[in-house]
């Protein structure tokens, strides 16, 4: 939101007032109070008539400060976001012209003795950012008498401003105004579904609002080299987080605000969709899962969209027995193929389902102040909203989901959250509904989990989510809306994955094909390419059933090839994944967090690392070229056997594809487990049969295994000196095929023992 008219005048009917200097303060061992009047106070007359902000700054983790700026100081209003603060301690410093606060190696730095007021954040004595004079202000508009805190943080030379959720906007935020808002926009306009008060730099920083009400954002636009964040009221709370590296400032934000469960490794594999529009029965279901195991294409869930039950009752959790006449034993039959199975949910009622007159009996939606239900005919007709503040009707609504649970259902699709009413909306508890517009999404996914943990049990729990706050990453997987089937919105769903992975969230997935219009063979393959090659991958439509063989013929092959290509990388992908779950950094992430050194990464939104190891450049054209981007090192392209040896400075490749091939490279040092032969993304990882070793430069070389529970194994190791390799592959329940991709040649062998040298 902007309050300004150019760099020296406010806007009409704005008034700004800023704090001048530090007057007083307070010292505790865990937090600072600073109390900064908005004019210098020369004689005691100053101080009558006078606004003030109380500043606290405390440090809930290390290497994190928190900094609260107070105009008038109210009463809290509910929902707030669950925040892990340790209260560490502060080391605090004064003297006679400055005070620092430090925890770690951050540092706050205030000017005293009547200096203009500022706040420096440093660190190892460089400044990081700044709240410089002018930059806090508590704002009065005179127009519609509201009331806003603002503050303004510095941009050094080059900064580079990332995150802010699953934005579609351009990658790099510098030039943007964000409003973290949740929206039902699609994927293709300046609205998003996953809204996070929380941006990382290229400058050794991040940058977390503890809000969740809207933040309006100005990125390096209102002022073009600052970053501004305000909200309505009469008090701010900001995070300044320091890494100094990308993955470090990510694992301090998971920290504070929860990390990714682990979803279960059959979520890993494919998932299939009747599609949303379409018509479908038991016999529609049964001869697409035949026909993809018919055409050796392997199937890990089966998802019904909406029509599962009938039109006009969503959400009554009934099956439509008119087209589903034995549910228990069509889920019975499904899981006899060896699939899970997934239901679409939402947390509205409509008017019509049976479950609508209980809820409001009872009590269980959302009102207005006049005590009546708060409905529209917005999606369905005279729906109502579930009211997750009211502890009975979240036990309410878990019970119809216990209820699917025993029937056979295996996991939910939380679809929508975002269109949550704040005009006239009386919650339960009281809840402020401004605040609670983005965190609906949070408690209802919440809901949903437990419930999955409770009867599944806890490494079995995953939804397939779309909205989502501060902490939705503790609730995985989430995946990108309503996209286009067009290679421009495949290319924005990748760009908006990225910026939402980094945001704390660690797993993601997008609708292969694109959700709305009719897809083209030629995108069909492509996207199934990069589908696959995402954390979670899923085919789904609006419109038309998104089965290969209803494309051509080659996108069957083309499917089957990925989703076997996927399946044999499990073991690395899985072991990835635990990494993820332990320290919030993602799965799926922009090539800068891996390379955070190489300049020519930070703007990089078409190609990705998946995991530590693999780099994905997916094809986002009909003609099978692509533009991608390598870093320093050995690289092999483990479809193709294609080697880059890239110097320093990186290079970039322009070639092109067919099909069944894309840059999917190999970094130097890799060791990739896989198992060529494997039929679904669950088995038994350390039996997988082969060992792919890229590139292997001299020193010892580690990879942690894991299971199919996520359980550690050991490590295997191996240790190179000149054409000498010690192997140690103990961590695994048989000797696989070791395979060595050098330069000049490839290599294989099978070894005989736990643990031996061989001589390449």
């Amino acid at each position: 939101m902007k309050f300004t008219n150019g760099y020296w005048l406010a806007r009409d009917g704005i008034e700004i007032s800023s704090p001048q200097e530090v007057y007083d303060f307070d010292v505790t061992d865990q937090s600072v109070t600073v109390f900064a009047p908005y004019r210098h106070i020369k004689v005691r007359g100053d101080t009558l008539n006078l606004g003030m902000s109380t500043i606290h700054v405390t440090s809930p983790q290390e290497n994190v400060l928190a900094v609260k700026l107070v105009h008038f100081d109210q009463l809290p209003k509910a929902p707030c976001f669950n925040i892990n603060d340790q209260h560490r301690s502060l080391d605090t410093s004064v003297s006679d012209t400055e005070m620092t606060i430090s925890a770690g190696e951050l540092t706050a730095r205030l000017p005293l003795g009547k200096r203009d007021f500022k706040i420096e954040f440093t660190a190892n004595d460089r400044v990081l950012t700044a709240s410089e004079y002018g930059a806090q202000a508590e704002i009065c508009d005179r127009n519609d008498r509201k009331h806003y805190m603002r503050e303004q943080l510095s941009l050094n030379i080059g900064a580079l401003v990332y995150g802010l959720g699953e934005r579609f906007t351009p990658f790099v935020k510098n030039g943007q105004v964000v409003d973290i808002w949740n929206q039902d926009g699609g994927t293709g306009s300046e609205q998003a579904y996953k809204n996070i008060p929380f941006y990382l730099t290229n400058d050794g920083y991040g940058v977390y609002v503890n809000h969740p009400e809207r933040v309006s954002y100005e990125v390096a636009s209102e002022n073009v080299s600052r970053v501004q964040f305000s909200v309505e009221g009469q008090a701010l709370e900001y995070y300044v987080i320091y890494g100094p590296t990308p993955k470090e400032i990510l694992e301090r934000y998971a920290s504070l605000t929860g990390k990714p469960a682990l979803p279960p490794a059959w979520s890993f594999g494919l998932w299939l969709s009747t599609s949303f529009t379409t018509d479908y029965s038991e016999k529609t279901v049964m001869k697409f899962i035949d026909g993809m195991q018919e055409r050796g294409i392997p199937l890990d869930v089966f998802h019904f969209d909406c029509f599962w039950m009938k039109g006009f009752e969503w959400t009554n959790f009934e099956w439509d027995t008119e087209q589903f006449p034995d549910p228990e034993g069509m889920l019975e039959r499904i899981h006899g193929k060896g699939l899970k199975v997934c239901v679409w949910i939402n947390p509205y009622i409509a008017q019509k389902s049976s479950l609508f007159a209980e809820g409001k009996q009872q009590g269980y939606f959302i009102k207005h102040s006049d005590g009546n239900v708060w409905q529209w005919d917005l999606w369905q007709a005279g729906q109502g909203v579930v009211d997750f503040t009211n502890p009975q009707a979240v036990e309410w609504y878990k019970d119809y989901l216990r209820a699917l649970l025993d029937m056979g259902v295996d996991t939910f699709k939380t679809d929508f959250g975002e269109r949550i009413p704040t005009e006239d909306a009386v919650y339960f508890d009281g809840s402020d509904p401004e605040k609670m517009h983005n965190y609906y999404a949070y408690l209802y996914n919440e809901a949903v989990f437990d419930v999955l943990k409770e009867k599944k049990g806890d490494g079995e729990a995953v939804v397939f989510a779309r909205s989502a706050t501060v902490g939705s990453q503790k609730y995985p997987v989430h995946w990108g809306g309503d996209n286009l089937s067009r290679y421009t919105s495949m290319a924005d769903s990748l760009r908006g994955g990225l910026s939402f992975l980094l945001c704390g969230f660690g797993f993601w997935s997008h609708d292969i094909g694109g959700f709305e219009d009719t897809a083209t063979a030629d995108i069909y393959k492509r996207w199934t390419q990069f589908g696959l090659l995402s954390s979670h991958s899923r085919y789904h439509g609006n419109i038309e059933y998104r089965v290969p063989w209803t494309y051509d013929s080659e996108a069957v092959d083309v499917t089957r090839a990925f989703v076997k290509l996927k399946l044999s990388l499990m073991p690395y992908l899985y072991a990835e994944a635990v990494h993820t779950h332990e320290t919030g950094i993602p799965l799926m992430r922009p090539v800068f967090l891996e390379f955070p050194e190489d300049v020519n990464s930070f703007g990089l939104d078409r190609q990705y690392m998946l995991g530590r190891n693999l780099m994905v450049a997916p094809i986002f054209n009909d003609e099978g070229a692509v533009k991608y981007y390598l870093p320093e090192g050995i690289w092999t392209n483990i479809l193709t056997g294609k080697v880059y040896d890239v110097e320093k400075n990186g290079a970039w490749f322009d070639e092109r594809y067919d099909y069944l091939t894309l840059p999917l490279l190999a970094r130097e040092n890799s060791m990739l487990l896989m198992n060529p032969s494997a039929e679904h993304a669950d088995y038994p990882y350390p039996d997988a049969p082969e060992l792919h070793v890229f590139q292997l430069a001299d020193g010892r070389h580690e990879q942690r295994v894991v299971d199919q529970r996520g359980n550690a194994c050991g490590s295997m190791v191996l240790c190179r000196h000149g054409r000498d390799v010690s192997i140690d592959v103990g961590a695994l329940s048989s000797l696989p095929k070791i395979v060595m991709h050098e330069k000049d040649q490839t290599i294989k062998f099978d070894i005989t023992a736990s643990e031996q040298t061989i001589t390449l």
